[in-house]
């Protein structure tokens, strides 16, 4: 099936239409995600992502499969979670999502509202400052973690060392645009650091990956692995059995494309999500773990890795503090 830009639009708008219909107490709904650009396929699969506002209970998510190509991914969320457009505009991912996102059920306004006192001074340096200075901060909390503590070779330390990298990026991606999500992750982190000022630190990034000299055929070696551990995980989520090809054909677009580096981080990040929900033992796990000491992060090689997190993590407080002093926060 050939799938377009506009054929997703339908759907998600058929969706809201026959959700809304269905259920007259949904109060607002609205899409964001990669199909508010203009090329939201990626392998050829993309998610449609919407949300819908009640007012009440509490938030939860819904993966709904169309294709093996195109899944929904659905949020509920309550009411609650809407009441402050100022304090949002300031929260990464709530601010940034609201800013961008696109209404198409708002009967009462209530979502029009929200969304233009989230817009009001979004981009105001100290606004965009405190947005992206927290997750620095909890970067640099990680690597004190792991400078207090024996390290151990296992899918949480992994884990961890990830979630590290991801806010420190996501943290240089906030003072130019919204984070970053997974499967875009390296592909778009070039230019937000080019924005940023410091090019290099793309380039830093993969490195501490131990992607720098990674070899096209050990990728692909490595997406076997990959999916075993996926259909063994039987996760939920992120990790939803109607995920799996959303992220396995994006990788191997991106094996067999120009940049073969970028499959790493949605290789790597759902992996070990995968392999810690299978118990961290067994043979998928092996497997895992084979592919983290080809790239040094075990042993005394991920402790030259927590060394470069450390220097990567200096240069980035040092932009951060030029940018503060550059715009008079």
């Amino acid at each position: 099936m050939r799938i377009t830009r506009d054929m997703l639009l339908k759907i998600a708008a058929d969706t809201v239409a026959e959700r809304t219909t269905a259920d007259p107490g949904i109060l607002s709904a609205y899409m964001h995600g990669s199909l508010l650009g203009q090329a939201p396929l990626l392998g050829g699969t993309a998610d449609i992502d919407l949300t819908f506002v009640y007012p009440d209970g509490e938030a939860r998510r819904e993966i709904v499969r169309l294709t093996d190509e195109v899944h929904l991914d659905i949020w509920r969320h309550p009411q609650s979670m809407y009441a402050d457009g100022r304090t949002l505009r300031e929260m990464a991912w709530e601010g940034s999502t609201l800013y961008h996102c696109k209404i198409l059920y708002d009967p009462k306004h209530f979502l029009d509202f929200t969304q233009a006192n989230v817009r009001g001074q979004f981009d105001r340096a100290d606004t965009v400052m405190r947005r992206a200075q927290p997750w620095l901060e909890t970067a640099r909390r990680a690597w004190l973690r792991f400078n207090s503590r024996k390290v151990e070779a296992n899918p949480a330390t992994i884990g961890e060392y990830l979630q590290a990298l991801e806010k420190t990026a996501n943290a240089i991606a906030c003072l130019r645009g919204p984070p970053m999500t997974t499967r875009r992750f390296l592909l778009d982190f070039p230019a937000r650091a080019e924005a940023a000022g410091q090019p290099g630190l793309a380039v830093g990034l993969v490195g501490l990956l131990g992607g720098n000299e990674l070899e096209v055929d050990t990728m692909r070696g490595w997406l076997l692995s990959w999916e075993a551990a996926y259909d063994a995980a039987e996760g939920d989520g992120d990790l939803h059995s109607h995920r799996k090809q959303y992220y396995l054909r994006a990788m191997a677009a991106m094996v067999a494309g120009d940049t073969p580096q970028a499959a790493l981080w949605p290789l790597l990040r759902t992996w070990t999500k995968a392999v810690g929900m299978l118990g961290g033992t067994g043979a998928h796990t092996r497997a895992w773990m084979a592919a983290c000491d080809q790239l040094d992060l075990l042993g005394e090689h991920f402790e030259a890795k927590l060394a470069g997190l450390d220097a990567y993590l200096d240069t980035v407080e040092e932009l951060f503090e030029d940018w503060r002093r550059e715009r008079g926060v």
